[in-house]
C-alpha cells in the first residue's frame, strides 16, 4: 500500500510539472468607426457555469491581456455601459490572440433621435440571473446587502436573504468563496460601490462541476463581481457609538485586496442586539427583532490567495462571544378530541453565555487542466452556560391540573470536525471523467446540568413533588463515506455515469441522572432516567445515470439502489439489540429547457431517504420539564421522500422586466413525527417515574401522510416616471402534516396565501429609499378538534429612507410596521418600530459621518410569533431591546493602490 501511494504521488507531481498556463491577448474597437476602445471591461468566464475566472480593462490603445489561464473551454465577454455585450467562445490549449472584438452601441435610432435610456438592469442566461449594479442607485456608504435587496426577486425573510423565494446559502466574490456559508458576514463586509454586477444561480457541487453530471446537490449562490479598479487596495468601514442606559457599539470591517490575494478582518462589540457588523445603527437588518437583550463580541477573518500557480486557498475564521438575557411567555392550546380543552402557559427567564469558534477552509490543487485535488476541512467548537427558570401551568375548562417551577444551571460544550477530500480527472475524450472522494466527520457533545424543581399536581388529590438532580450526558459520533464515479460519453450527445458509495455513521450516547442533596452532592443514580446507547447506520449505494444534451435541452435520468442497515444497542439499564435492513430504489429526473438565452424551464424530481438521529433513537426519559416528559424510540425506521420542483425564469432586455415562477412539492412516507400521550389518569412509565394526570409524554414515531405544495412567483419592472424599480411577488403553500395525540392521528392542514410589493429608488446617490410590504393569510384545520380551526393574518411593512440634505446634512429613517390579527388574547397586537438619525458628513469625499440616532422612537418594539405543530397551536412573546439614543461616528476607509487612476477614484466618489 505504501509503494502504491508513492507511485500515485509521483504521477501527480509529474503531471504538475508538465502542466502549463497560457495567455490571452486581443483588442477592442468601436464597431461604428473601428477606433480603439479604452477602459472596457474584458471578462473570461467558464463556458460551463459562466463564473468569472479573470477580468481586466483595456488600455488606451484598446488592447488587453489575460494571463495565468488554465487549459479548457471559456467565454470572452466584452462589456461597456451603453453598449451591447460582445461574447466569443474560445478553447485554450496554448497562448492565443483572439484578434479584434467590436462593441456595438446599445442605443436605438428613431426618427433621428437617439434614445439612450437607463443602464440595463440585467440579463438571464440559462439558470444564471445577472444584475448590473450600475442600474441600482445606493448611497455612497451602502453595503452589498443594501444593494442586493434592491434587485428583482431579492428579499429578507425572517432575517434570511432570499433570492427567488429560496434562502441564499453561499456568497462568492469573483468566483471565490467569501466567509464560507456566513451570508450576513459576507454582505456586510463589502461596500456596494466596488460591485460591478451580481450573479444569482444554483451552484452545483464540486463533484458535479468536475464531471458535468448533476447530482442534485445545489446551493443558492450569489457571485459578486467587483469592479477591476477596486481589486487592489484597502477599504472598509468603522463605527463607534455611545448612548443612554450605557448602550454602546464599536465595529470595523477592513478589506485588503491585491487582485487574487484578499484579506478581510471584521470586529464588533456592542450591547444593542447587533449580532452582525452593519456600521449603520439605524438599520433593521432583521425582519423579526432579536429575542432578549444581547451583548456581542465578535471577530472574523477571511483569507484568499494563490500559493504559486496551482494552489488556491480560501479560509475563514469566526469567534463569537455572546451573552443573552431573555424573558418570554407562551400560550399553547392542545388539539384534543374532547370538548374540555387543555391549555399550557409558561413564563421564563434565561441568561446564557455562549462562546464559539468556527473555521472553514478550501484547499484546491489544480495539478493541470484535467486533474484536480480539493480538500475542505471545517472545525467548530462551542461552550454554552445556562442559568434559567420557568413556571409552567396546565389548565382545562374545569380548572388547573398541574404546575411546575424549574431552576436549571448547565454547562454544555460541542466539538465538531469534518473534512471532504476529492480528486477528479478529465480524460482526453470529451465526457470521460473519474472522481473519487472521502468524507469524514467527528462530533462530541458534553452536557452537565443541575436542576431544582417543585411540581404540584392537583388531580385527583393535591400532591407536591420536589426534584434535585444532576444530569450528565456525553455523546460521541463518527462518520465516513467513500465514493467513486465514472462518466463515459454515450452516443453523440449523451453521457452515462456509474457511481458507488459506502459509508457508516456511528453514535454513542450516555445519559446519567443522579439524585443530589442540598449541597449538590450525588446521592444515587436514577436508573429510570439513565441510559447508555449506541447506534450504527451503514449504507451502500449503487447508481447508474444517463444525461442527454442538446443546444436547448438537457435531460438526465438516474436510478439508485440503496442497501442500509440500522443497528441499535442498549447496554444500560437493560441490555437489548435491534437490527433492521432497508432496501430502497431512488429514481431521479432532471430536465432543463432553454427557450431562448433569457428564458428557461427546469424540472427536478428525486427520491431520498433519511435515517433518524441519535436523539430520536435513544429511549431515555428527559424530565427537564416534569409536565412535558420526552423520550426516544429505537424502533424508528428511515423515512422516504419524493421531491418535485418546477422553475421558470425569463428576462426581457428591451423592457427590463423579470419574471420567475416556482412550484415545489414533497411527499414523505414513514415521516418521523411526534406522538404525544396526555395522561387522563396517572401512568407509571418506569420505576418511580409517574406521568400524572394532565402531564404528557412525547416520543417520535413513523407516520405516512405528510405532503406539502408550495408556489411562488416574482415580477419586476422599472418605473420611469419616478426613477425606481417595482417588484411584486406572491404564492400559495399547503401542508398536510399528521401527528399522534393519545394514540389518535391528527392531521393538521395549513394553507398560506402570501403576497408583497416593493419599490426601490434609482434617483441618485444622495437620496435613497426602499419601501416594501408583505402580507400572509393563514388557515389551520385540525381533524381531531375542529373547534381549534383558526385563521390568522400578519403583515409587515418597511420604509427605509436616506437623504443627504443641504450642507451635507444626512437624514435617515427606518420604519417597520407589523400587523397581527387572529392570535390568542394578549398576543394580537401590532407594533410600529421606528429608527431615525440626523448626521453630518465630514472630511474629504464625505468619508466620515457624525450622527445622533434614536432606536424604537415610539417604544413599541416586541416580538410575537405563532407556531403550529401536529399536536398544538402556540403563541409566544419575548423581551426585546427598546428605545435608546446614541451618538455615533462612522468612517469609510478608502485607499486604492497602484493600478487605479485619479479619474477612477474621482468617478467613484463624485
Amino acid at each position: 500500500m505504501k509503494y502504491l501511494l508513492y507511485a500515485v504521488l509521483s504521477c501527480l507531481f509529474i503531471q504538475s510539472a508538465l502542466a502549463q498556463q497560457h495567455t490571452i491577448k486581443g483588442d477592442v474597437r468601436s464597431a461604428s468607426d473601428s477606433i480603439p476602445f479604452p477602459n472596457v471591461t474584458v471578462s473570461l468566464l467558464h463556458a460551463q457555469d459562466s463564473l468569472v475566472v479573470r477580468e481586466t480593462v483595456t488600455q488606451s490603445n484598446g488592447s488587453f491581456e489575460l494571463d495565468e489561464v488554465e487549459e479548457g473551454d471559456y467565454l470572452i465577454r466584452v462589456q461597456y455601459l451603453g453598449y451591447d455585450n460582445t461574447d466569443k467562445p474560445i478553447e485554450i490549449d496554448d497562448d492565443i490572440d483572439v484578434g479584434t472584438l467590436y462593441l456595438h452601441e446599445g442605443a436605438r435610432l428613431l426618427d433621428e433621435i437617439t434614445i439612450t435610456g437607463r443602464p440595463p438592469v440585467g440579463k438571464q442566461r440559462g439558470d444564471t440571473t445577472e444584475f448590473n449594479a450600475g442600474a441600482f442607485q445606493t448611497m455612497k456608504d451602502a453595503s452589498a446587502q443594501n444593494l442586493i435587496e434592491k434587485m428583482p426577486g431579492m428579499g429578507n425573510e425572517d432575517g434570511n436573504l432570499q433570492a427567488q423565494g429560496e434562502n441564499i446559502t453561499q456568497i462568492l466574490v469573483d468566483g471565490k468563496p467569501f466567509f464560507g456559508t456566513d451570508v450576513k458576514a459576507a454582505l456586510q463586509n463589502l461596500p456596494a460601490e466596488i460591485i460591478q454586477s451580481i450573479q444569482v444561480f444554483d451552484k452545483l457541487s464540486d463533484e458535479a462541476e468536475a464531471s458535468g453530471f448533476d447530482d442534485g446537490e445545489r446551493l443558492k449562490t450569489i457571485n459578486i463581481i467587483t469592479k477591476p479598479n477596486s481589486r487592489k487596495g484597502l477599504f472598509g468601514k468603522s463605527s463607534a457609538g455611545y448612548g443612554d442606559s450605557e448602550r454602546y457599539m464599536v465595529g470595523a470591517s477592513v478589506n485588503a485586496f491585491n487582485e487574487g490575494q484578499r484579506l478581510t478582518i471584521t470586529g464588533l462589540t456592542n450591547n444593542i442586539n447587533a449580532v452582525d457588523f452593519s456600521a449603520d445603527p439605524n438599520s433593521q437588518g432583521e425582519a423579526r427583532p432579536q429575542n432578549g437583550i444581547i451583548n456581542t463580541n465578535r471577530i472574523g477573518l477571511n483569507y484568499t490567495d494563490n500559493w504559486g500557480e496551482k494552489i488556491e486557498v480560501n479560509a475563514s475564521y469566526l469567534f463569537n462571544h455572546r451573552k443573552n438575557f431573555g424573558e418570554s411567555s407562551l400560550l399553547r392550546e392542545y388539539v384534543l378530541p374532547d370538548s374540555d380543552g387543555q391549555r399550557y402557559t409558561e413564563s421564563s427567564t434565561n441568561t446564557r453565555r455562549n462562546a464559539a469558534h468556527r473555521f472553514n477552509m478550501r484547499f484546491e490543487y489544480q495539478i493541470d487542466s484535467n486533474n484536480r485535488i480539493l480538500f475542505r476541512p471545517n472545525f467548530s467548537t462551542q461552550s454554552d452556560n445556562e442559568n434559567s427558570f420557568f413556571n409552567g401551568n396546565t389548565l382545562t375548562d374545569s380548572g388547573p391540573l398541574n404546575q411546575t417551577g424549574n431552576q436549571r444551571l448547565a454547562d454544555n460544550s460541542d466539538l465538531n470536525f469534518n473534512s471532504r477530500l476529492f480528486y477528479s480527472r478529465r480524460f482526453a475524450k470529451k465526457g470521460r471523467s473519474l472522481r473519487v472522494g472521502l468524507v469524514t466527520g467527528n462530533q462530541k457533545n458534553d452536557d452537565d446540568a443541575n436542576r431544582q424543581a417543585e411540581n404540584i399536581f392537583f388531580d385527583p388529590a393535591e400532591r407536591v413533588e420536589n426534584i434535585s438532580q444532576q444530569i450528565v450526558r456525553v455523546r460521541k459520533g463518527f462518520n465516513w463515506q467513500a465514493n467513486a464515479a465514472y462518466t463515459e460519453p454515450f452516443g453523440k450527445n449523451g453521457i452515462v455515469e456509474f457511481e458507488y458509495q459506502i459509508g457508516t455513521r456511528t453514535n454513542d450516547s450516555d445519559q446519567l441522572t443522579y439524585d443530589t442533596d442540598n449541597m449538590g452532592n450525588q446521592v444515587r443514580l436514577d436508573t429510570a432516567l439513565s441510559n447508555t446507547f449506541n447506534s450504527d447506520y451503514l449504507t451502500q449505494e449503487a447508481e447508474i445515470g444517463y444525461q442527454y444534451s442538446l443546444e436547448k435541452l438537457r435531460v438526465q435520468v438516474e436510478a439508485e439502489f440503496q442497501h442500509a442497515q440500522l443497528k441499535n444497542d442498549q447496554e444500560f439499564p437493560s441490555v437489548f439489540a435491534l437490527q433492521r435492513t432497508f432496501r430502497s430504489v431512488m429514481p431521479s429526473l432532471r430536465l432543463d429547457y432553454k427557450f431562448t438565452d433569457s428564458k428557461n424551464l427546469e424540472f427536478d424530481y428525486d427520491a431520498r431517504t433519511n435515517a433518524p438521529g441519535i436523539g430520536d433513537l435513544q429511549s431515555v426519559i428527559d424530565n427537564s420539564n416534569p409536565l412535558h416528559l420526552r423520550t426516544g424510540n429505537p424502533d424508528l425506521d428511515q423515512s422516504y421522500s419524493n421531491r418535485f420542483n418546477l422553475r421558470y425564469r425569463s428576462y426581457n432586455s428591451e423592457t427590463q422586466r423579470t419574471f420567475f415562477a416556482m412550484v415545489r412539492s414533497t411527499v414523505t412516507s414513514n415521516n418521523v413525527v411526534t406522538s404525544t400521550t396526555i395522561a387522563e389518569a396517572p401512568i407509571e412509565l418506569a420505576d418511580g417515574i409517574i406521568l400524572e394526570r394532565g402531564s404528557q409524554l412525547t416520543r417520535p414515531v413513523n407516520l405516512d401522510g405528510y405532503w406539502d405544495l408550495r408556489s411562488f412567483f416574482h415580477y419586476g419592472l422599472p418605473v420611469h416616471f419616478l426613477p425606481s424599480n417595482f417588484n411584486f411577488h406572491g404564492g400559495i403553500s399547503y401542508t398536510n402534516s399528521p401527528g399522534m395525540i393519545n394514540d389518535q392521528v391528527n392531521a393538521v392542514k395549513t394553507t398560506r396565501y402570501n403576497g408583497g410589493i416593493s419599490l426601490s429608488s434609482n434617483i441618485s446617490d444622495r437620496m435613497d429609499f426602499n419601501i416594501w410590504t408583505r402580507s400572509s393569510y393563514n388557515t389551520v384545520q385540525n381533524s381531531l378538534r375542529p373547534t381549534l380551526n383558526n385563521n390568522y393574518f400578519n403583515q409587515t411593512t418597511r420604509i427605509n429612507f436616506n437623504w443627504i440634505l443641504w450642507q451635507n446634512l444626512v437624514y435617515r429613517l427606518d420604519v417597520n410596521h407589523q400587523l397581527n390579527t387572529g392570535l390568542s388574547e394578549g398576543y394580537d397586537n401590532s407594533i410600529l418600530l421606528a429608527n431615525m438619525s440626523i448626521g453630518k458628513k465630514l472630511l474629504r469625499n464625505e468619508r466620515a459621518e457624525v450622527s445622533v440616532n434614536v432606536y424604537d422612537l415610539f417604544g413599541q418594539n416586541n416580538n410575537i410569533r405563532r407556531d403550529i405543530t401536529e399536536t398544538y397551536i402556540q403563541d409566544s412573546q419575548s423581551n426585546v431591546l427598546q428605545r435608546y439614543f446614541m451618538l455615533s461616528f462612522t468612517y469609510n476607509i478608502r485607499y486604492f493602490a497602484k493600478g487605479t487612476t485619479i479619474d477612477d477614484y474621482e468617478k467613484m466618489y463624485n
